[in-house]
């Protein structure tokens, strides 16, 4: 299995976000179909709304980590966090395909 990604507008075109290289990042179908509109998302431990994660503005060793098997991304901030829970980034197909990636020597993706 090979997931393919397309192109997402981190703020959303239908709320107004340019097509403009800041505002554009690679996403997984499933996770940007899961964002759709979003740009808040609830942390699950503090119950906070807070803006998601934006991939051109902040720095992703800041906000999440890989667990011991490099298979599930944790969240160590509330955005991460959050982020995490409205894209369903550790949904079992995912993890299947990130300990396939690993396996081959493709994963965990360089910082």
């Amino acid at each position: 299995m090979i997931e393919e990604f397309e192109v997402d507008h981190i703020y959303q075109k239908a709320l107004g976000g340019p097509t403009t290289l800041d505002n554009l990042a690679l996403a997984c179908p499933h996770c940007n179909s899961k964002k759709f509109t979003k740009i808040r998302g609830i942390d699950p431990l503090t119950g906070q709304r807070v803006a998601l994660f934006n991939p051109r503005r902040q720095h992703w060793n800041r906000h999440f980590k890989w667990s011991d098997d490099e298979s599930f991304i944790i969240g160590k901030t509330i955005c991460g966090r959050a982020t995490i829970e409205a894209l369903q980034m550790n949904r079992p197909r995912i993890a299947r395909i990130r300990r396939l990636w690993r396996a081959l020597g493709l994963h965990p993706p360089t910082q």
